[in-house]
């Protein structure tokens, strides 16, 4: 197969520590480089690619509505936002939607919804209470609201009003609460911090503080929201109703779309409060429609609910194997506990035997395949893996440098 040399990247802003490879096409639970190279992608854009590389499903979509109309301007009602709106709220607890481009715009977004309603509602109150290693984006305010450890001082002064708990411990949360607070907000799932679950009764003891109270519960599911733990959305496990919700990374399938959603009660944006150039425009909503009913037509939740029980059993597997550590996680967001810091180097030799990993923290690694990723592909990749495992403890080198494609 002929190649083509690699581009040079020197004029891109080096803002990520990236691999010298150069990707030119994806398909399925694949991706391809440019020297013709074959990778099974368990990273899948950080849990973005839910239907996999290229989806057919998406492609049409965009296809069919970039010939009818992209961008009329947000100042206009257009059809696919409506549909999609429509299909979030009738599968969900809220009653409006606002679209943004990113999950840190969402999340931006739910931050200030919370701010008014306690302007309105709770006498200034604006403090939300937030939780140590989670990760809501790369915005000021996200950062901010962000435990990620050493956010604190990297673009200093941060933006006041998040003071931070720590989660499955509710009584750090209660010790927060004030005249001032007015939101509690975290991950369903601590993606960055290594994949760390809410407990199910830390959870509905957060929706009993915040009835107590008078506070609204946020759940930021960028990551775990649109089928990734193995449900539509991830409050649906834990018996309880967020306040507000936001959604990113998989809603798009790929395509820039986000989403704040909120119950009627507390969403009180007036005309003008908030908004952007890109917002709810058809072309990524028509993305949004065709990713939300491929997630909800019959028996795809319940196969990709069966394919995180292989990929978790597989690790499990391989766990006990090389005594590592625990696997954690839901659906198909999972992660395997080394229980040293070998995260960069498999990382990085994996991708030389062509599967794709991802390393949150250096004493684990982190598993996001497509939700449509088939028995035989997870088989493949915990095949790969374990060879790979063997070899960093053995100290060997690694046999492969990647399958070519075909």
């Amino acid at each position: 197969m002929q190649t083509s040399p690699a581009p040079s990247t020197a004029s891109l802003m080096p803002v990520a520590q990236r691999p010298d490879v150069v990707f030119v096409r994806g398909e399925g639970a694949y991706l391809f480089d440019s020297r013709g190279r074959r990778y099974l992608d368990w990273v899948q854009g950080w849990a973005v690619n839910c239907l996999g590389h290229a989806p057919a499903a998406v492609a049409r979509a965009l296809a069919t509505q970039a010939e009818t109309l992209i961008n009329p301007s947000p100042a206009f009602y257009n059809g696919p936002s409506i549909e999609l709106a429509d299909l979030l709220t009738r599968h969900s607890c809220f009653d409006h939607v606002f679209f943004g481009s990113s999950g840190a715009e969402a999340n931006e977004g739910a931050i200030k919804l919370a701010r008014k309603w306690g302007r309105l509602h709770k006498e200034g109150a604006f403090e939300i209470i937030t939780f140590a290693n989670g990760f809501h984006g790369r915005t000021l305010a996200t950062m901010s609201a962000s435990g990620k450890p050493g956010w604190d001082s990297l673009f200093a002064p941060q933006v006041p009003g998040f003071p931070k708990a720590v989660l499955n411990d509710l009584d750090s949360v209660r010790r927060l609460i004030n005249g001032n607070t007015v939101a509690i907000m975290l991950e369903p799932v601590q993606g960055e911090a290594g994949v760390i679950p809410a407990s199910p009764e830390f959870m509905a003891g957060l929706r009993s503080l915040c009835d107590r109270h008078g506070l609204l519960l946020i759940l930021d599911e960028v990551q775990t929201g649109c089928g990734r733990t193995g449900t539509l959305f991830a409050y649906e496990q834990y018996g309880i109703e967020p306040d507000i919700m936001t959604l990113g990374k998989g809603l798009g399938g790929g395509i820039p779309l986000s989403a704040l959603l909120a119950k009627e009660s507390c969403s009180c944006f007036a005309p003008g409060d908030q908004g952007g150039t890109y917002c709810g425009n058809p072309l990524v909503c028509a993305a949004g429609v065709a990713v939300i009913n491929s997630l909800l037509a019959d028996g795809f939740l319940e196969a990709s609910r069966d394919a995180g029980q292989q990929l978790a059993d597989g690790l499990k597997a391989v766990s006990e194997e090389f005594a590592l550590g625990e696997v954690r996680g839901k659906g198909l967001l999972l992660a395997l506990e080394l229980g040293r810091e070998l995260g960069p180097e498999i990382v990085s030799r994996a991708r030389d035997a062509g599967l794709l990993l991802n390393a949150p923290r250096p004493h684990c690694l982190r598993f996001m395949p497509a939700l449509n990723t088939t028995p035989a592909e997870i088989q493949e990749g915990i095949q790969v893996l374990r060879r790979i495992v063997r070899e960093v403890l053995d100290g060997t080198a690694v046999s492969s440098s990647g399958p070519v494609a075909p």
